[in-house]
């Protein structure tokens, strides 16, 4: 077990006010489960935003350990931070602004995304000017089939595709990939998954028609990646479903997925105390004791990423049993109400976690809040220490080192 203070100093001999236990067995086991349901591709595991809140390094090792031969983040910076920390796989990165760090990229070996011709202009000139000899900038082309958000638009594809073959031809660079996001994976059955599957096909065939010869083309999300064969191509990319969340929790849970919540989120109770009835409690006094009852304090709040729009709704396991966020959430705190039951400080209470006692998971926070399961795990900030478990035995089927 090692802990990780995501950049906030702690000492290792004292007790911690609150934890997130990352299961690294889990996310392997998670991404096993996932590569059996797309046996035919590889499998990239998303580790943008310090992977959803996990700890990107950690969980870059547990994941090349278990058979991805592909790493993605959305900045560069975080994929150079990957082969500072000794990754040597295949790294994805797509969200580059203009001035961005292509020739640090290129140089780092990282596949970088292209959506248009400023990006292409960029990545040509950084390609000429990096000074590792024979290396070739590698570039995934990008298309919006009908997300609108990244991506080339189809009306601009082919000037994109046709500067990318004259580029190839330049020796500048070599065209690793196509691919694409869908808008409405998480909902089947949505008109726009076969329209965009219909945008993308015909994307990658006007691409091979202009010479290039992609080593992967890449479509299918998390969701897609349980429910959608048909999007799987080459390679499926995996993000929120390698952390045990479910990516459709309208049509199954984790479990119901072959999945198991990674993240388990917990606090040490700072003070319990007996208050009369009609005592307010927490910021605006909206929660007021129904009866004479024991509050318990929980240490964590708003800065450590737990939402406020959760206040009055949120549910935390204390002794065994549900209870809820009595009154707002703050800063710092919050507070449940136990009834007749007590606790003492120092008890534990669990946020969320796989569920296996009981405790809630980030999908009913995430219902609590209003809110997505990807959002509860990925705000949890950095006064909350990440603590390891299940690194041992990393037995795995592929490793190209973090």
């Amino acid at each position: 077990m090692t802990a990780h203070s995501g950049g906030v100093p702690t000492h290792p001999a004292l007790p911690m006010r609150a934890r997130a236990v990352v299961d690294l067995a889990a996310l392997r086991d998670n991404i096993r489960a996932l590569r059996a349901r797309a046996p035919r591709s590889e499998l990239m595991a998303v580790v943008k935003s310090d992977a959803y809140g996990h700890g990107a390094v950690p969980c870059a090792r547990a994941a090349r350990a278990a058979g991805a031969s592909w790493l993605g983040t959305a900045t560069p910076d975080e994929a150079l931070a990957l082969r500072a920390a000794g990754d040597t796989g295949r790294l994805l990165c797509w969200l580059f602004t203009p001035g961005g760090p292509w020739r640090e990229a290129i140089e780092a070996d990282i596949d970088v995304s292209v959506s248009g011709m400023w990006a292409m202009r960029e990545v040509t000139v950084a390609a000429r000017e990096a000074r590792t000899p024979g290396r070739t900038a590698r570039v995934q082309l990008k298309v919006d089939s009908g997300l609108g958000r990244n991506g080339c638009p189809p009306g601009d594809w082919l000037e994109l595709v046709h500067a990318a073959r004259a580029a190839e031809a330049e020796g500048l660079l070599k065209v690793t990939g196509v691919w694409s996001h869908f808008a409405c994976a998480d909902e089947p059955g949505h008109p726009s998954i076969a329209a965009q599957l219909a945008v993308y096909r015909d994307a990658v065939a006007a691409a091979e028609r202009a010479g290039l010869r992609p080593e992967v083309r890449h479509l299918a999300n998390s969701p897609a990646t349980l429910t959608l064969p048909e999007s799987h191509f080459d390679l499926v990319r995996t993000g929120v479903a390698i952390y045990g969340v479910s990516p459709i929790p309208d049509a199954g849970s984790a479990t119901d997925f072959g999945l198991r919540q990674v993240m388990t989120l917990s606090a040490d109770i700072a003070l319990v105390k007996r208050v009369p009835a009609g005592h307010g409690v927490s910021y605006g006094h909206q929660y007021l004791t129904p009866g004479e009852t024991t509050l318990a304090l929980i240490p964590v709040g708003y800065a450590d990423g737990i939402p406020r729009h959760a206040s009055g709704a949120g549910p935390v396991l204390v002794g065994g049993k549900w209870r809820t966020v009595a009154g707002r959430v703050a800063m710092d705190q919050f507070v449940v109400d136990l009834g007749g039951d007590s606790a003492e400080a120092g008890d534990e209470a669990v946020l969320f976690g796989p569920g296996d006692r009981g405790e809630p998971t980030a999908e009913d926070w995430a219902r609590a809040a209003g809110t997505i399961a990807y959002e509860i795990v990925t705000r949890i900030g950095s006064r909350v220490p990440r603590v390891y478990v299940g690194e041992g035995d990393e037995g795995g089927d592929a490793g190209t080192g973090v």
